[in-house]
């Protein structure tokens, strides 16, 4: 997931991308400790998606409360 495709989601759409790929992301784990999956940098893409999320949901946290 590129950032300029987080920077136009909502914030609710976020959080809820978040929670979709954590899940994805435990999935993944899982079922590389019990076998190796195909192809292992779907588990990198997926912790970074992760960390674009969270990053630009902080991003717009830090700002509301900078305006109130």
């Amino acid at each position: 997931m590129k950032q300029d495709i987080v920077k136009d989601l909502t914030t609710e759409e976020i959080r809820e991308k978040i929670a979709q790929e954590r899940a994805m992301y435990s999935k993944l784990k899982m079922s590389h400790a019990v076998s190796p999956v195909e192809n292992p940098m779907k588990i990198r893409a997926s912790r970074r998606a992760i960390a674009r999320l969270v990053t630009e949901y902080n991003k717009r946290m830090s700002a509301q409360q900078q305006t109130k």
